[in-house]
């Protein structure tokens, strides 16, 4: 699974951040950080964050 966030899309709503912190994060600067290829453990929470984003900038690609 690739993991791909449209930057110019996000609006920080950190729905992400709480859904799976192992991959998503802010950093100091209020910047989205993110892991594109998380471990498998990571994926349903993953999906999750996908699903939780009110603005639908976070796009999964492969990966089961």
């Amino acid at each position: 699974m690739t993991v791909i966030v449209d930057l110019d899309l996000c609006q920080n709503h950190g729905q992400c951040v709480y859904a799976a912190p192992e991959v998503f994060a802010f950093d100091e600067d209020e910047i989205l950080t993110y892991h594109p290829e998380p471990p498998q453990s990571q994926h349903d929470k993953v999906r999750t964050a996908v699903t939780a984003c009110p603005v639908r900038a976070i796009h999964l690609v492969g990966g089961p």
